[in-house]
């Protein structure tokens, strides 16, 4: 069953297998034509920030047991993995800056400045009220959902184990490899252990490492907000960011699926099925400690 609003698509499955949802809150591509007329950068350029096609690579959750939601509004508009209130006085007319946000301070708060490599998105400033706009109508609907989807697979299994679901540039995972070894394909991120607990984590790396993928740990991506707002182990509630290169599987330069893209989502569609096998009882081993 699918749904759709303004905010997000929403891909329910026949029957919900397990307590785990997918969310891709970076892949939206919906660009509005206002937004593009008033941004410094092309059409193309804006899209450098954008998790492209991950929606894509997790379509075929919801055969498999599992609801998948996903933004239609680019993070260059609204970035769905910040808070509500992380504003930048830089971009928006007005408003204070409430306390020091490292996020917030390179450009990346929840209506961003910058896109990938800090190029500049706007030309001056845009209203508050056009900021509280984008919360309104595309933020607030995407979390709501998301909540309810988080509770229902709480509720019917004992525990949610929510998938946040993003790309990583392939120059940045490299930048962060160690000398002599390899870098990482797949980055799982539990803020060391504090949105998820260590059977969630053994489960998706253990699905991940075997499809050949090369797993790392919370380096260099720990998890963001979504993590940080959901992730509830104590209460059943786990949440792992799961970071893919996209080099694997697209061309960066001209964001579009390169050879490998039939591959790769059918590696992670059998990794997917191996988590939501994992995570289908309602008493073991996820429950809340």
């Amino acid at each position: 069953m699918n749904r759709a609003s303004t905010a997000y698509d929403l891909y329910l499955p026949a029957r919900l297998r397990s307590g785990v949802v997918i969310s891709s809150p970076h892949s939206g591509r919906d660009y509005p034509s206002s937004f593009l007329a008033a941004s410094m950068l092309d059409p193309h350029q804006i899209r450098s920030s954008e998790d492209a096609f991950v929606d894509l690579l997790f379509a075929e959750a919801p055969r498999l047991g599992a609801p998948l939601i996903c933004a239609r509004a680019p993070r260059a508009y609204v970035d769905l993995n910040r808070a509500r209130d992380e504003f930048d006085p830089a971009v928006i007319a007005g408003i204070r800056a409430a306390g020091h946000n490292p996020r917030v301070s390179s450009g990346l708060g929840v209506i961003p400045r910058v896109v990938s490599n800090g190029r500049a998105i706007y030309r001056g400033k845009i209203t508050p009220h056009e900021a509280r706009a984008r919360i309104a109508g595309f933020w607030e609907p995407y979390h709501a959902r998301l909540r309810m989807l988080m509770d229902e697979a709480r509720a019917t299994f004992g525990a949610a184990v929510l998938i946040d679901a993003h790309s990583m540039p392939h120059e940045a995972i490299q930048h962060h490899s160690r000398p002599g070894r390899p870098a990482p394909e797949v980055v799982l991120g539990d803020r060391f252990g504090a949105s998820a607990g260590p059977e969630v984590m053994a489960i998706l790396e253990e699905a991940f490492s075997a499809e050949g993928f090369r797993v790392a740990r919370n380096t260099p991506f720990a998890g963001a907000y979504i993590t940080q707002a959901y992730g509830r182990p104590s209460l059943g509630q786990h949440v792992v960011q799961v970071e893919i290169d996209r080099a694997l599987y697209m061309d960066e330069e001209s964001i579009r699926p390169n050879g490998r893209f039939a591959d790769i989502q059918a590696a992670l569609t059998r990794a997917m099925a191996g988590i939501i096998a994992a995570s289908g009882q309602d008493d073991q081993p996820l429950a809340a400690e």
